[in-house]
């Protein structure tokens, strides 16, 4: 056993599953997921648009609104400690300052009512409690940190006077300057163009502290495999497979993960010759019985359609849900 399984996981997530009420029917959007993060430990959750990833992450801080949203799981922990029997008191001490999220649309995060200065001192403010002068200069400094020029004026502008990707620099600065324990990282660089996505993917790692952890979900594998030394394979609401960097990328066992790796275009790949994955993602108001990639699966057997098939083990902290491996285990 490694020295990493020895220690108790920072996050541990046990049969989380998270449902919305609409008119139209009851949604599905995270249907028994289970994973952990070790401390210091980058792990990337990936997947189509609308897999769930998204649901899974703001359910560990309890951001679901309810209603519409219910949240069950066996647990949820955070260092320990029960996130769902805490108050909201107690969830409002975690958020920010020991739980942070870097979210997909920099624009929404941020209010468009109050200038970047009164937004990022809040944080300070209420977790810190420092006095709003220092506040103030610290919310300055990570501004310099996170590579603002003429931060002093930034801090009275307002998030539609700046770009995008200063603002995502910005929900960085909001994010890290707390020191939290655990980063959770959603597609932080999804409008942003390439080389700005480059510059605030080291950014991120330049500035987190070596003790905290990360939960990057994304739907870019090259971005992965940069970041990450884990990875959860997410489809239809469900991990499908679980895995080390090397482990995924050289030897995916789930259909399903290695058809997101034959997508990934290559400078070999001739025009017009890019790999998909057949089929549509099923709609979460009517998964198909057994297992949910069955429709879309070129292996798919009866047993397959008939019941879901449970984890199998295909390695050192390597597993993958497809009765494909029935019968290497």
């Amino acid at each position: 056993m490694t020295e990493q399984k020895k220690q108790n996981p920072l996050l541990s997530v046990r049969n989380l599953t998270v449902q919305f009420e609409t008119d139209d029917g009851l949604v599905t959007a995270a249907d028994q997921v289970s994973f952990h993060l070790m401390k210091g430990e980058n792990v990337g959750l990936v997947g189509e648009s609308g897999c769930g990833k998204s649901v899974t992450a703001l359910s560990i801080p309890r951001l679901i609104p309810s209603p519409p949203g219910r949240i069950a799981a066996d647990e949820i922990l955070f260092d320990g400690q029960d996130i769902l029997s805490m108050t909201s008191k107690e969830m409002r001490q975690i958020r920010g300052r020991a739980v942070s999220m870097i979210f997909q649309e920099p624009s929404s995060a941020l209010s468009p009512l109050h200038r970047i200065g009164r937004q990022m001192t809040e944080a300070l403010l209420l977790h810190r409690k420092l006095p709003e002068k220092e506040a103030w200069q610290v919310a300055q400094q990570w501004l310099a940190k996170v590579g603002i020029a003429d931060s002093p004026e930034r801090m009275y502008a307002y998030p539609f006077q700046l770009s995008g990707g200063m603002q995502q620099r910005i929900m960085i600065a909001m994010a890290l300057m707390l020191s939290p324990r655990l980063i959770i990282a959603d597609e932080p660089t999804t409008a942003l163009d390439v080389t700005t996505q480059a510059q605030v993917f080291d950014l991120i790692r330049d500035m987190k502290q070596d003790d905290t952890s990360m939960l990057l979900i994304t739907h870019d594998m090259g971005v992965v495999w940069e970041m990450c030394e884990r990875i959860l394979v997410m489809y239809a609401s469900q991990i499908v497979e679980t895995g080390s960097r090397d482990a995924i990328f050289k030897n995916p066992k789930h259909p399903y993960t290695a058809g997101l790796l034959k997508a990934i275009p290559k400078l070999t790949t001739s025009r017009g010759k890019l790999k998909d994955i057949p089929g549509q993602v099923p709609s979460p108001f009517h998964y198909p019985e057994g297992c949910h990639f069955q429709a879309r699966c070129p292996f798919a057997m009866k047993q397959c359609r008939e019941s879901q098939p449970r984890f199998y083990e295909c390695g050192p902290d390597h597993q993958a849900a497809c009765f494909l491996l029935a019968s290497e285990s």
